[in-house]
């Protein structure tokens, strides 16, 4: 194991026993057998040893994500994704909360990923004519409420019981998603499905320049 994965796995191991999702450097080192200089050749400083301790998280977290076979059913795997961001945050509430906390600055690149892996799932659901917002916003709404979800689940527990998630879950499906049977009825549905398909293939009839704009005025319909 090298030097670095053993100071992550340290400190993860100190995260996941503290209260308060933060750590020490000088615990980390002793924990990890090195010396603080070794830490510090590896990560900089306390925050890039927690910004890597983020990414180290995010990719627990999209090993699952990455893992899932898709169904013939999309509406059932965005149901089954949000349910698995639930499972993982109350399985791991230290990484959670520290992947998710403002104190650690930038984007984690997993965490674009993560989002990509939702709009895959979201671009599957407006083809089949069962989203009724653009699939950008859909993701921000899914996302948002699943994380919030998530994190009071974590840390105030004492006020919120599980079955939260299913209902916040059921009702951000239900702004977002066109009932069973009207897919094709649906003015949301039909717009967000013609412009999946044509974001997956784009005519040879019209210029780069009509395929945008078209795309921009049925993303206006759907939002």
């Amino acid at each position: 194991m090298s030097t670095r994965t053993r100071i992550l796995e340290a400190a993860a191991e100190l995260l996941a026993e503290s209260p308060i999702a933060d750590v020490s450097t000088r615990a980390v080192c002793e924990a990890a057998g090195v010396g603080a200089p070794a830490l510090y050749r590896q990560f900089g400083d306390k925050e890039g040893l927690l910004s890597a301790v983020v990414d180290y998280g995010f990719e627990r977290y999209l090993a699952g994500k990455r893992a899932a076979v898709p169904s013939a059913d999309p509406v059932r795997d965005l149901r089954d994704g949000w349910d698995a961001h639930v499972t993982f945050a109350l399985e791991n509430p230290s990484y959670y909360r520290l992947m998710y906390s403002p104190t650690v600055s930038g984007t984690p690149a997993a965490a674009g990923e993560a989002h990509q892996l939702l709009l895959a799932v979201l671009e599957r659901c407006a083809a089949a004519g069962r989203l009724s917002v653009s699939p950008d916003v859909a993701a921000q709404m899914v996302m948002s409420a699943n994380t919030g979800v998530a994190l009071v689940l974590i840390t105030r527990r004492e006020l919120y019981t599980l079955d939260v998630s299913a209902r916040v879950r059921d009702a951000i499906h239900a702004a977002i998603l066109v009932p069973t049977g009207e897919a094709v009825t649906h003015n949301g549905g039909a717009a967000s499905a013609l412009g999946a398909h044509l974001r997956q293939s784009p005519p040879d009839q019209l210029t780069a320049a009509e395929t945008e704009l078209l795309q921009e005025w049925l993303t206006r319909l759907t939002d």
